[in-house]
């Protein structure tokens, strides 16, 4: 099995609310039939649009989230590009090795609801200072730790690129989703998990922003809330 994600920009004659029920409704259920499995998707829709705010883009249009799916081989992912493709303005594909160091067990919703809370998606180039292993290295053990004892996340997944899928794909080399509580986002005491205490939030942001800079050029990094939809199983 192999992972595929896409991110996704909505065709402009769309709502972001249309764009979700597309996506979510015959989008995926065509994904399945053409034999995708544990489809998900995480969109700029209707129920984060107050929480736009807190994006950080330099891309214009930004995107409006990504799509992600399991192939028994990402060879035959034609039919399931071509879905896609017609329900998208544009889209960037990337194989992926995925790993997940925090699980989500608390916030769950059923196949096609939103999953509690907002889905923060990261995409990450690797700066030129730094070697693929050592750029790995920093970011899977070292900046790993420090993001889970800093925040209030409830899931952390990791995809790291083994390669671009679609023609221009952007270079990026690392695809991160982490689910926050919708009160964390634009409330750094929420999301430093540093309610009255200031000392705790000042160290916390400290850490953090020191452990980015570490791998990560930070003007360089894209980043959007977005509603989580696991699509089929």
């Amino acid at each position: 099995m192999e992972k595929l994600v896409y991110v996704v920009w909505r065709d402009s004659r769309l709502s972001p609310q249309a764009f979700r029920e597309t996506v979510c409704g015959p989008v995926a259920k065509q994904l399945a039939e053409a034999g995708a499995q544990r489809i998900a998707a995480s969109l700029v829709d209707e129920h984060v649009q107050d929480k736009l705010g807190q994006r950080l883009t330099r891309l214009d249009p930004p995107p409006d989230g990504i799509v992600s799916f399991w192939l028994d081989n990402a060879d035959d992912r034609a039919p399931c590009e071509g879905m896609l493709g017609d329900a998208t303005d544009r889209l960037a594909g990337y194989l992926v090795v995925e790993s997940v160091p925090l699980v989500n067990t608390t916030r769950r919703a059923p196949l096609g609801e939103p999953t509690p809370g907002v889905n923060m998606v990261a995409l990450l180039e690797r700066p030129e200072r730094l070697a693929w292993d050592e750029w790995i290295s920093i970011w899977h053990q070292r900046h790993k730790i420090v993001a889970l004892e800093t925040q209030c996340t409830y899931a952390y997944v990791r995809n790291v690129v083994v390669r671009g899928l679609t023609p221009d794909a952007p270079p990026w080399e690392g695809i991160v989703e982490e689910g926050f509580p919708a009160e964390a986002i634009g409330n750094p005491a929420v999301w430093y998990d540093a309610e009255d205490d200031p000392a705790k939030l000042a160290r916390n942001i400290q850490r953090m922003v020191e452990s980015c800079q570490a791998f990560l050029d930070l003007d360089r990094v894209e980043s959007y809330p977005t509603s989580e939809y696991r699509l089929s199983d």
